[in-house]
Formats: structure tokens, sequence, C-alpha cells
């Protein structure tokens, strides 16, 4: 599991925590959202993980042509990560009030290098063979992410809440690649697992010219029904969830997946539109997670 942080100190400056938190406001409107629903207390927390993740991130996806740049990058942030576990202080603003909370929180290095390892195959892989290829990039991209808000929410890790961590994970991840097929391409990248694009009918190239043909709606038929089913294994262990931390992540969930139903009343058209919740299904939707008695 690797070794905690030993540093007592607080590093992050309140500009640091402000920076998570508009970085979350600006790129995570979903997430941002429904953070508003957590306990005051661990509100900042979440801004912070979103912050930790949200920055490389955003290098991996504006890399061409500087991928040599977004490399560099990452490797300091990966040094400074591991450092900053062993107790020294980090250059990087989000990464000062992300350590500071995985320290509050016990956290230990494992989680957050296995994110740094998916983002860094995003400089290199832009195909995947098979989805059991595909889940083990989402192991670092999405599960790990989903483990660490556990320990940001203070939640023992149970063979239960484990499970329904990794599955929600992945299946927000999931459903961004699906919604997200037209901007991937122009970053080079493919997500749809090659073995499921044989399947169906579906080649590179009809992606790259962006043919909504009859095979490759079959095709997203199939990748939001996996979605589903795992939004589904989530479902099993929210209740698990001390009850503070239940509404905020069940209305994630529900609004995350309601992209799905986007993308299928546009008639699978991820080419040309980006599925998206409105403000008024986001109200809605919080409306109606806040009177549910579950």
């Amino acid at each position: 599991m690797g070794t905690p942080i030993t540093a007592t100190t607080p590093w992050a400056t309140a500009e640091d925590w402000e920076a998570c938190r508009a970085l979350h406001r600006r790129f995570g409107t979903t997430y941002y959202f429904s953070t508003r629903l957590f306990p005051r207390a661990v509100r900042p927390r979440v801004h912070a993980l979103y912050g930790f993740v949200r920055v490389p991130d955003e290098w991996v996806d504006h890399a061409s042509p500087l991928r040599a740049n977004a490399a560099e990058k990452l490797a300091a942030y990966r040094r400074e990560t591991i450092e900053g576990f062993r107790g020294q202080r980090p250059n990087e603003p989000v990464l000062r009030a992300f350590l500071d909370v995985a320290r509050e929180c016990g956290m230990t290095p494992s989680e957050p290098l296995l994110f740094l390892d998916a983002m860094e195959s995003d400089l290199t892989v832009t195909r995947y063979r098979t989805y059991a290829d595909l889940e083990r990039y989402m192991r670092g991209s999405a599960s790990a992410v989903g483990l660490m808000l556990c320990d940001i929410m203070g939640v023992q890790r149970t063979a239960a809440i484990t499970e329904g961590a990794m599955a929600l994970g992945e299946a927000m991840q999931l459903t961004n690649f699906l919604r997200d097929v037209g901007e991937d391409l122009g970053r080079g990248r493919i997500y749809l697992p090659l073995e499921d694009m044989d399947r169906f009918g579906v080649t590179v190239e009809d992606l790259i010219n962006r043919r909504k043909s009859p095979e490759f709606i079959e095709l997203m038929d199939f990748e939001i029904r996996r979605a589903r089913k795992l939004y589904e294994v989530a479902d099993r262990s929210i209740p698990e969830l001390p009850r503070a931390m239940q509404r905020p992540v069940r209305l994630s969930r529900v609004l995350y997946s309601r992209i799905l139903n986007r993308i299928e009343s546009s008639g699978y058209d991820v080419f040309h539109h980006r599925a998206r919740t409105s403000s008024t299904e986001k109200l809605t939707a919080a409306v109606g997670v806040l009177i549910s008695r579950k």
C-alpha cells in the first residue's frame, strides 16, 4: 500500500484551495454540482481530489504537438507526488491541497500513482484491442479515483464498497468515452474496444469519417448497456455508505448516467454534439435525490 505522509504542518494556502475549487467548477460541472450535497467539511477535500486529477488530464488532452513537454510535466508531477508522500512540500498548488487531504485521510500513494500511470499511457496508447485492455486503463484513470474518494469521505473500504466505487468510476469513465468519441478522434484516440468494433462491423475509417451507420448505432447501444450494468453494480453499494455521503454520490451517479440517455435521444450523434444534462435537469435530479428515502 505504500507509506503515508509523515509531515504534520499543512502545506496548502487559501489560494491553493481556491485553485482546486475553480478547476472543479470550470471543468467538472456535474461533479461540482453534486459535491455541494457533501457536508461542508468534505467539499474542499473533493475539490482537491478533482484538482489533483484534472491538472495532468489537461496536460495529456492538450499534449499534441507538445507531447514531450507533457511527458516532462507528468514526470515532474509524479516526482512531486511521491516526494510529497515522503514529507516534502510540493511546488504545484493542487498537489499541496491534495496531499494535505491525503495526510488527513490516511491515504497512501498507491491509488494516486495508478491514476498517474493511466495519464502517462495516454501519451503513447491510442487504441485498445479488447475491453479487458480498456478495463486495465480504467483501473487507473477512473476506479482509482473512486477509491480515493472513499478515503476522502472517511469510508471503510469493505468488499462491497470497493466493488461499488470501482464500478461507478468505470461506468462514468465509459460514459465519458461514449460521449466524447468525436473529441477523442481529434486527439488521435479511440477508446471503443477494437474487438467490439469488429463484432459490429465498424472500422477505424468509419469513425474517422464520422459515419453514423446502423452498425455504429448497434455498437453504441451495446456499450451503453455495458455502462448501465456497471451503474447497477454501483447502486448496490451506495446504501452501504454513511448517510451523509449517499446523496452526493447518488446524485452524481444519476446525472452522469443520464448522459447515456442524451446520447440515445440525439440519435447517437457523438460526432457533432456533446451530450450533457441541462441546469434544469440537474436541479430536478437534486430535488429527487433530496426527497428520496433511499
